[in-house]
């Protein structure tokens, strides 16, 4: 009764494949398109990946509200997948376009389109995500989804990152600007019949229990009173991640005391005067499960977009051979399809919590070796990041099954299910941290003096492109491990959880 048919699995996973025809091609060319195409400088570039997140921190959430109270026929979360497939794919070429604008012309051009593509992006990814969530009831098939959901995301990842370098090359005929531009065009096309296949395959499986939500226009008004609970933190952290100076060292500290202030207050009113989007809040705030996944969300999204936003530049300079650049990223992906698929039954040998421990420890020592690889050792280089990429694509399986295991935990603790709003801030965690990856890149490189326009600087920013490759993002994994061993769902208890749930429901 629960088991999905093959060809929805696959159909979903089309999805993920659509969507990171965009994901992946922005987490690994879209830096270097802006500083060495575009002409945008890495310090400025670095302050647009910043800024665009603080815009994901409200939409993610607002998309998570809207999908939750969205009732069609088709469902709450399959419409927004079709609906939102034609932006996507436009701004994905706007985004890759270079128009013959001033510096400061080309700046906001670039923050205009690249907020299109992330508010896109949003309202296609938060109901898609979420979708995993209520196609069935039961976690392992959940996870077994995910493998095929992620399977998919590194197939759409092999197309995009292993053969836009030779498309740019033909489509541009030596001119960069041109060749980004028709490359697009064609996986924009690409991505819409994906995004349709996805839609017209799924079906929504699982009926929460109704809830006291209240109109959405209730609540985004309600939302609209809150949100300096969700800008403010994250204006402290982009400013303090940027600046790193006393004064916003300072205001960092500011804001954060004054936000646990208002959570411990908020926790401790009256549950029943709280209104719909502070019940949603306490919620999640007492979800032990789900704060631990946000965190762990944040930590690997940080290793592997660092990893990948670095490589381009890697191998344009270090290994003076751009071209290769695509040959490494299919390698990488190609083992990504195989990791993903073997996280279902591993997770079903040793748990998903040990797999997730022992997959960023792993990865994680795998990616410091390449502090000691030479860089015309291109065997060495080829063998460590393949093995230390079968590890790393397990991370995101694992994660966004596990995020259905605490809106689960949610249900069954609260009596009260926010799919949309749980999965909305873990794809939210995710292209945070992907968009912070992003800037520690360009930060690093910006320290080392680099200027893509200028090759006097390439040399003495090579130290920083070899950390980047190696002992930076290994921190992450290390780190992500170490609050992996404080996650509370041993499988006894998901299972526990599950089979209560299903009693609730009616067996629905």
């Amino acid at each position: 009764m629960n088991k999905i048919p093959l060809y929805e699995k696959i159909g979903y996973a089309m999805g993920d494949a659509g969507a990171n025809l965009v994901w992946r091609g922005a987490l690994a060319y879209l830096a270097v398109f802006y500083t060495d195409t575009f002409g945008i400088s890495a310090a400025a570039a670095a302050m647009l990946f910043l800024v665009v997140r603080l815009s994901d921190g409200v939409t993610d959430i607002i998309m998570g509200m809207i999908a939750d109270r969205t009732h069609t026929r088709f469902g709450k979360f399959r419409p927004w997948i079709l609906w939102s497939a034609p932006f996507l794919g436009l701004f994905m070429v706007l985004c890759f376009t270079t128009p013959d604008f001033s510096e400061t012309n080309k700046l906001i051009y670039a923050y205009v389109t690249y907020i299109g593509l992330t508010l896109a992006y949003t309202v296609s990814n938060v109901p898609y995500s979420a979708l995993m969530g209520v196609m069935t009831p039961d976690d392992t098939e959940r996870t077994k989804l995910s493998s095929f959901r992620f399977a998919g995301a590194f197939a759409g990842g092999l197309l995009v990152m292993g053969f836009l370098p030779e498309l740019v090359a033909y489509f541009g005929a030596g001119d960069n600007a041109k060749g980004y531009q028709f490359t697009m065009y064609l996986f924009a096309a690409l991505l819409i019949a994906l995004m349709v296949i996805t839609f017209v395959s799924t079906k929504e499986r699982v009926i929460p229990h109704s809830s006291n939500e209240g109109s959405l226009k209730t609540e985004l008004k309600d939302l609209t009173k809150n949100l300096p609970f969700i800008i403010l933190p994250l204006l402290a952290t982009t400013l303090f991640f940027y600046y790193r100076d006393i004064y916003s060292g300072l205001f960092f500290t500011g804001v954060m005391a004054a936000m646990t202030y208002v959570i411990k207050k908020l926790l401790n009113k009256d549950q029943s005067s709280l209104t719909g989007t502070q019940q949603d809040m306490v919620d999640l705030l007492t979800n032990k499960p789900w704060l631990i996944l946000l965190g762990i969300g944040f930590l690997t999204m940080m290793f592997n977009g660092i990893k990948y936003g670095v490589i381009a530049y890697y191998f344009k300079y270090q290994v003076a051979d751009e071209l290769m650049a695509g040959q490494y990223f299919v390698a990488l992906l190609v083992v990504s399809i195989f990791g993903a698929l073997a996280t279902g039954k591993l997770a079903e040998l040793i748990g998903k919590r040990n797999l997730f421990i022992i997959s960023l420890v792993l990865s994680g020592l795998l990616t410091t070796a390449f502090y000691w690889v030479p860089s015309d050792n291109i065997v060495a280089i080829f063998t460590f990041g393949c093995a230390a990429e079968f590890f790393a694509a397990m991370m995101p399986t694992l994660f966004f099954s596990m995020l259905g295991d605490s809106a689960d935990y949610s249900e069954w603790k609260h009596h009260r299910r926010a799919t949309g709003l749980i999965y909305s801030a873990g794809t939210f965690v995710q292209k945070t941290g992907g968009g912070f990856a992003g800037a520690l890149v360009l930060v690093v490189l910006a320290g080392y003096g680099y200027s893509g326009m200028d090759e006097s600087t390439i040399s003495q920013s090579l130290p920083g492109m070899q950390l980047l490759m190696s002992w930076i993002p290994a921190a992450f994994a290390f780190l992500g491990a170490a609050l992996m061993l404080i996650y509370p769902l041993t499988s006894v208890m998901t299972q526990k959880i599950t089979e209560d749930l299903a009693i609730r429901r009616g067996n629905v």
